[in-house]
């Protein structure tokens, strides 16, 4: 039995979920973006690689047509007003999450501010569609094999 939860505490570390500090006074800020991606609920957010908060929820609007990102803030972390989130991937096929760039706002982002400066996910297959396409109007073939 203690193996066995031994092993469930390290996968918890290993994918960064096992958060068992009682932080208190978090915040929760809110974003929408175009695109998501493969971006998941307890995603981390980070900032210069630090984790300051994380995805708590993510939700469509019937209305604007775009993806509602909740994000629970850690309190030790303020960040200006005018800070910009972005969705970003750990290495070419890895996890998704938010990255968050500080801003030069005296005022600082509190519980239930709306961050409207958002840059949606990059995704791959889109990129390559793109490429293709451009490539087939231009009327030339792409060549894989040239450097």
């Amino acid at each position: 039995m203690l193996g066995f939860l031994g092993l469930v505490f390290l996968a918890l570390k290993a994918a960064n979920l096992g958060s068992f500090s009682a932080s208190t006074g978090d915040y929760v800020i809110k974003a929408r973006f175009e695109n998501v991606g493969g971006l998941k609920p307890k995603a981390a957010v980070r900032s210069a690689g630090v984790v300051v908060g994380r995805v708590e929820s993510i939700d469509f609007d019937d209305k604007t047509f775009q993806a509602r990102v909740t994000l629970n803030m850690d309190s030790r972390h303020a960040f200006p007003k005018d800070s910009s989130l972005k969705i970003l991937t750990s290495g070419l096929l890895g996890e998704q999450y938010m990255g968050i760039e500080a801003g030069a706002a005296a005022e600082n982002l509190v519980s239930g501010d709306v961050v409207s400066a958002t840059q949606s996910a990059v995704v791959l297959e889109n990129l390559i569609s793109q490429f293709l396409y451009s490539k087939a109007s231009d009327g030339g073939m792409v060549d894989l094999t040239k450097k």
